[in-house]
C-alpha cells in the first residue's frame, strides 16, 4: 500500500509531536519537576504529561508547532474539557499527589525546539 500525502503528514505530525513532547519534558526536568507520567491514558482521555514539583501537580498539555503563537492558539475548548476530565480519572487512579495543588499548563514547542510554558493556563469551570 502506498503512502498517501495524508498519511505522510500524519507521520510528519506524529514525528514532530514526538520530538516537542521530549523537548517539553526536558525542559520541565531542567526546571526542577519530576515527570510522573507521559501520554497516561484514562477513561476519558490521553494526557500528555504529569509533573511534580514540590507539591504542585501539573497536568500538561505539550504544543509542537512551527511557531509559539501557533501553538497558542492550538488548544480549544473541546481540548480543555477533555484535559480536564482526564486529569479527574488519572488523580481517582493515583491519590497522593498535588498536595500543594494541582494546575494546568501548556508547553509550547517551537520548530527550533524551544520551549515556553504558560503556566496555569486555565483552570476548571465551577
Amino acid at each position: 500500500m502506498a503512502d498517501t500525502p495524508r498519511t505522510l503528514r500524519g507521520g510528519r505530525a506524529h514525528a514532530a509531536g514526538l520530538t516537542g513532547e521530549e523537548a517539553a519534558a526536558a525542559a520541565l526536568r531542567r526546571d526542577g519537576w519530576t515527570v510522573l507520567a507521559r501520554r497516561a491514558r484514562t477513561a476519558a482521555g490521553e494526557i500528555d504529561m504529569v509533573a511534580e514539583r514540590d507539591g504542585l501537580l501539573a497536568f500538561v498539555e505539550v504544543k509542537a508547532r512551527p511557531s509559539f503563537s501557533e501553538a497558542a492558539y492550538a488548544l480549544g475548548p473541546k481540548q480543555r474539557a477533555r484535559l480536564t476530565a482526564a486529569a479527574e480519572c488519572w488523580l481517582a487512579e493515583n491519590p497522593g499527589h498535588g498536595a500543594a495543588g494541582i494546575r494546568f499548563d501548556v508547553l509550547l514547542v517551537a520548530a527550533d525546539g524551544a520551549v515556553r510554558r504558560v503556566a496555569d493556563a486555565f483552570r476548571l469551570e465551577a
